[in-house]
C-alpha cells in the first residue's frame, strides 16, 4: 500500500527548504552582482543607454 504524507509534514518541509532556497538563492545573486570582474560588464550595460547617437538632435 502507499503511505500518503501528511498535510503537515508537506508544509514543514515547503516552509524550511523553501527559505533555505531562497536564502541559498538571493546569496549566489548578490555574489554575482558584487563580483570584481563584473564590474565593467555592469559599468559598459549602464553606459550602453547613453550612445552618441541616442541623444536629442541639435
Amino acid at each position: 500500500m502507499m503511505t500518503i504524507v501528511a498535510h503537515d509534514t508537506l508544509v514543514w518541509f515547503a516552509k524550511t527548504f523553501g527559505l533555505i532556497y531562497l536564502v541559498v538563492l538571493s546569496v549566489v545573486v548578490l555574489c554575482y552582482a558584487f563580483w570584481p570582474s563584473k564590474q565593467k560588464e555592469f559599468d559598459d550595460a549602464s553606459a550602453s543607454i547613453l550612445k552618441k547617437e541616442d541623444r536629442p538632435w541639435q
